[in-house]
């Protein structure tokens, strides 16, 4: 009997190609004649460019030549809708943040352009830049995510004053940044009117379309090739200053060039997670039933831009609350402009909230599980909509029986390890699940053979494989027979590879060129003619998918030590469960879950940018300063995929898997320290100065 493809935990398909070192990244391309461009960024975070002095730099052998506001060529650096970011394209002298690009140089050689960069002498005027968010003007953004900021449901401020039971406390996220193993890089070749970019992109067509405004032109004159991505997680979303420098460059040039940024100009110009704010106002009665939630967040953003943190995306719609509120705000500081890390907005607003939830339970004398399941939401609070689907009891059962929760004591502070103290924590974890526009091209050749096209990229998700499956299994061909062509605007339209939405978009897209394919071999006796069988496809949301709210959710149980001398903290154990729709390959998935895990134990324990107040500076921009975890510092990680039948979320009938797991696991750590010490850090990442300064509960 034939197994099953849709779910198989099959080896990717590249993936021998990967860890053998042949894969070609954007860094790996090498195109006749190319030089090598390197972005000289600013030593302040405000003021002006008083002068510029290159002659050291060009006077070394191979120099091409130094770019900067006095030579470049005039662009277009606005944005426009769906990427309304300042681009920083050596257009003027002012300079608005840390390492903001003021030069690029270029060189027969990445070495010589390097060495030049070094020799480039920069003078400023330098002004007092703006970093406190305590003291920053605020002020409240126009919307997020096309919605308004600020929205609420019922009276919430009477529904928490009349409360028996109220908590209000305040949690701060910091600024964090991207670091991908694979940095930002592009290569760009001009021929004549026409422009070439290979670069590293969670969105090959946003950046032919920006690429366009910045230039002028019509965007079928634009080819972006997008090789393998070597991560993203957000920072790859949209194009960044140096893709416009580096095709800038070429023009000048008349030559390729490449540009790369350093590991160091990763904390620049290319986003980050902003630092955030939040207070929490949850009033209920004495059973526990919650009755009001008042969400109120203020976030960073830069001097020109505005990007919102969306915290309250994760409060509104979480536990059944009659009267809910959210707000948010924003507060011009002298950084770079912030942008979608890592389940934005979801994984900052679930430590808040989650840690809230714990403390509630502690207050009501009651355990954190059952209190989440008294105000289990059957139903979508926020649009008062049914889920296409909704595991979470069962994601709640199935962890908690496999870490055995039972056994935990509920006084903090009461069990140890030898002189350790050992604590467990809960949070739930939820991500929305979309899908956007997405096109794809099918074709069978004569021999049996199949390609899938579409323009997605590959970011290190597995997306040769899963949908090379989708295929396979539906044409009933040899999963081997079907080979998928990604990364390239020639190929047919791919929307954002981001927000969780991909296999959502592009796997229902498969899903229904195949069932197309299928139907046209069916009329057709099963026969291939010569010349092929081809089937195009424009998958777009349907009306009747509006229906229904569409979600992911899930159950973080961990177990921490704490040394009570050291204040050292170290996960022991992690066990958690999650009900996305259809899984379309279990290896793929678990390999999903266990990366939002780790980046929720980092965000819990590592990860922090650092700025000197007084000048703006990044002081740890670099991966020795700037912590994430390493293997030794991630426990056994458990995941349980809880099987969903959604019939009614896409084609493809899959749910967003991407960011999930990444909701709620820094708040399950945080929440499992409290119980190991009674020292409750409600400002990230924990850290033993915070644990042995804490007053205990």
């Amino acid at each position: 009997m034939r197994q099953p493809l849709i779910g198989a935990p099959l080896d990717r398909v590249e993936g021998g190609e990967k860890v053998t070192g042949r894969t070609v990244f954007t860094a790996d391309v090498v195109l006749p004649g190319m030089v090598h461009g390197v972005v000289v960024t600013s030593s302040v975070a405000n003021g002006r460019i008083r002068s510029i002095d290159a002659k050291d730099a060009l006077a070394l052998p191979g120099m091409l030549g130094v770019m900067t506001h006095e030579n470049a060529p005039r662009v277009n650096a606005g944005g426009s809708p769906p990427m309304p970011s300042l681009l920083f394209l050596l257009q003027n002298d002012a300079v608005q943040f840390d390492r903001q690009p003021v030069a690029v140089v270029v060189a027969e050689t990445f070495e010589d352009a390097t060495r030049g960069a070094e020799l480039v002498r920069v003078a400023y005027d330098a002004i007092a830049p703006e970093m406190d968010l305590e003291t920053a003007p605020a002020y409240v953004p126009e919307q997020i995510f096309g919605e308004p900021a600020d929205r609420h449901r019922g009276d919430p401020r009477a529904a928490f004053s009349a409360a028996h039971v109220r908590l209000e406390q305040t949690y701060r996220t910091p600024t964090e940044h991207h670091n991908p193993l694979e940095t930002h890089g592009t290569i760009a070749a001009w021929a004549g009117d026409r422009l070439t970019l290979y670069d590293s992109t969670q969105w090959a067509f946003g950046v032919r379309a920006r690429m366009a405004t910045v230039f002028g032109i019509e965007p079928e004159l634009i080819h972006v090739i997008a090789p393998f991505v070597g991560g993203a997680f957000g920072s790859k979303g949209q194009p960044w200053s140096h893709v416009a420098l580096a095709a800038m460059a070429a023009k000048m040039m008349d030559r390729p060039v490449k540009v790369l940024a350093t590991r160091p100009q990763m904390f620049a110009w290319v986003g980050h997670r902003p630092q955030t704010e939040q207070k929490l106002s949850i009033g209920c009665s004495r059973d526990g039933r919650l009755q009001s939630v008042i969400h109120e967040t203020t976030s960073e953003t830069s001097a020109a831009d505005d990007y919102v943190e969306p915290c309250g995306v994760f409060s509104r719609g979480l536990y059944a609350v009659p009267n809910y509120a959210m707000s948010h705000e924003l507060r011009r500081l002298n950084i770079s402009k912030p942008t979608y890390m890592r389940a934005p907005g979801e994984a900052t607003g679930s430590f808040a909230l989650e840690s809230a939830m714990d403390e509630l339970a502690y207050e009501l004398g009651m355990d954190p599980l059952e209190l989440r399941l008294r105000n289990y939401a059957q139903t979508d609070p926020d649009s008062g909509k049914p889920y296409t689907s909704k595991a979470l009891r069962e994601c709640y059962r199935l962890a908690a029986e496999r870490f055995d929760w039972k056994r935990r004591n509920p006084e903090p502070r009461s069990t140890r390890d030898g002189r350790l103290l050992t604590g467990l924590g809960m949070a739930t974890a939820s991500g929305g699940s979309f899908r956007s526009h997405a096109d794809v091209r099918i074709r069978m050749h004569a021999d049996g053979t199949v390609v899938v096209s579409t323009g997605t990229i590959e970011q290190g998700t597995g997306s040769p494989t899963a949908y090379a499956q989708i295929a396979a299994e539906i044409l009933g061909v040899p999963y081997e027979r079907v080979r998928f062509e990604f990364g390239d605007t020639s190929l047919p339209y791919a929307p954002l590879a981001a927000g969780s939405q991909t296999s959502s978009s592009v796997g229902s897209a498969v899903t229904v060129a195949a069932q197309r394919l299928r139907e046209r071999l069916a009329e057709s006796g099963g026969r291939v003619p010569p010349d092929g069988i081809e089937i195009n496809v424009e998958e777009k949301p349907r009306p009747e998918e509006d229906d229904y709210a569409q979600a992911s959710f899930g159950a973080h149980f961990v177990e921490v030590a704490v040394d009570p001398d050291l204040g050292s903290v170290r996960v022991m154990r992690f066990v958690a469960a999650f009900g996305a729709g259809r899984i379309i390959n279990a290896k793929l998935a678990e390999s999903q879950f266990l990366g939002g895990i780790v980046w929720g134990i980092s965000m819990a324990l590592f990860e922090e940018t650092r700025f000197d107040l007084r000048t703006g500076r990044i002081m740890n921009a670099n991966l020795a300063d700037y912590l994430v975890p390493t293997n030794g510092d991630i426990p056994p990680v458990e995941i349980i995929m809880a099987e969903e039948d959604d019939q009614h979320v896409n084609p493809a009938h899959v749910k967003g898997i991407g960011e999930v797991a990444m909701t709620g696991s820094a708040a399950a750590v945080a929440n499992a320290v409290y119980h190991a010490t009674g020292v409750r850090v409600r400002d990230l990442p924990i850290t033993a100065e915070k644990l042995l300064g804490g007053a205990r509960r």
